[in-house]
């Protein structure tokens, strides 16, 4: 018997491989001679490079950059030598975890941070480059992170230097001459267009703190740096799936960066070659902190989900909490949460690594008496 653990983090609380050490516990208890495989996922969020970097032998990189609103810090990212890759997520200069102070600005706030480390990688030798595109306190387009770049842009003779808002002013944007950056590809885990009521600033604004008379700024804003970018710098990506990412970095890295957009689960399912594991699997686990909507979206449970339905195994998910005004029959066999009566959600947060090994126990033991009424049937 043979049984696949891929989860994602629990964001806040633990690591996608806690995650999976976890639920491991609790199925060993039941399933104590099972082959149990753990494959730690990420769908292009936070924790994304630490997924990729353990599963290729890659290394740490730190160096100097800005956090989403100007402050100096040390990031890091993942190196691979063998295959001069880089992968870095934007989180770690432009995220919202890194703001401690708990202040957030989004008319401020700016991806030149991402940027900084883009550049650091290339000087270090990287020939391609993987993003995640999770996680961000930003709404400006990839403006920051472009003017860290290199790129200039004006508001008539002007340079705008600040955050976004001062977009909605916009008039020209000037090339680097000598900008040389290696093959990027930008994981994303939503498919959001940069505009418009899906876009980035209308659906996760109000996340990153943006009141309602911001919201009206920031997408004239984004909508005026769309316009400028298709006249200047002669692209349009303003409507592509997964543009609307981080803020709308995605379409930032597309247009300043060259960058190709990936979903991030599928990414880094192949290279973790999770659907050969699913394949050789008799039962599936996989979860994240939050299933809801979102998760629809190309996050990892569904992803996960879908690749055991192709190859017809059976597959539950455990997770932190549920939306149950989703119906998420055509994806799970049987979902298991942390949070339930009379465990509320916060308590469930501190005491998560117990309630996982319970609740895989529960999955466990399901999973084993459908097997034993199988063959009984046999």
């Amino acid at each position: 018997m043979r049984i696949l653990i891929a989860p994602d983090k629990f964001k806040g609380s633990l690591s996608a491989r806690e995650v999976a050490e976890n639920i491991e516990a609790g199925f060993r208890k039941v399933l104590p001679d099972a082959a149990i495989d753990i494959v730690p996922m990420a769908d292009g969020g936070e924790g994304t490079a630490e997924v990729i970097s353990h599963a290729l032998g890659g290394s740490w990189l730190k160096c100097q950059a800005h956090d989403a609103l100007d402050c100096r810090i040390e990031a890091r990212y993942a190196f691979i030598e063998s295959k001069k890759l880089a992968v870095m997520e934007m989180s770690e200069a432009a995220g919202l975890r890194r703001l401690t102070s708990g202040v957030r600005d989004p008319l401020r706030a700016n991806t030149f941070g991402v940027g900084e480390i883009l550049l650091d990688a290339t000087r270090h030798g990287a020939q391609q480059g993987i993003i995640g595109l999770g996680g961000s306190a930003t709404n400006d387009g990839g403006f920051g992170m472009a003017r860290s770049l290199g790129f200039k842009f004006f508001a008539n003779q002007i340079e705008l230097t600040n955050g976004p808002a001062k977009l909605t002013g916009l008039t020209k944007i000037s090339r680097p001459e000598n900008l040389h950056l290696p093959r990027i590809c930008a994981a994303v885990d939503v498919r959001n267009p940069l505009l418009g009521e899906r876009g980035a600033t209308r659906v996760f604004g109000p996340q990153k703190g943006a009141r309602s008379e911001q919201i009206v700024i920031l997408e004239q804003a984004l909508t005026k740096l769309a316009d400028v970018v298709a006249c200047e710098i002669g692209c349009e990506f303003r409507n592509t799936p997964g543009a609307g990412a981080a803020g709308g970095l995605g379409f930032g890295l597309m247009s300043f960066g060259g960058a190709e957009l990936r979903s991030g689960f599928e990414l880094v399912a192949e290279i973790l070659q999770l659907e050969q594991k699913v394949s050789q699997a008799d039962f599936v686990v996989t979860g994240e902190g939050r299933l809801d909507g979102q998760t629809l979206e190309g996050k990892t449970p569904a992803g996960v989900a879908q690749i055991a339905r192709k190859h017809g195994k059976p597959i539950c998910a455990i997770v932190g909490r549920a939306d149950r005004k989703i119906d998420y029959g055509q994806l799970f066999d049987a979902i298991y949460e942390l949070a339930r009566p009379p465990v509320n959600e916060v308590e469930a947060i501190k005491v998560a690594p117990q309630l996982l090994r319970e609740r895989a126990e529960e999955a466990a033991l399901s999973f084993r008496d459908s097997k034993v009424g199988m063959a009984g049937t046999n």
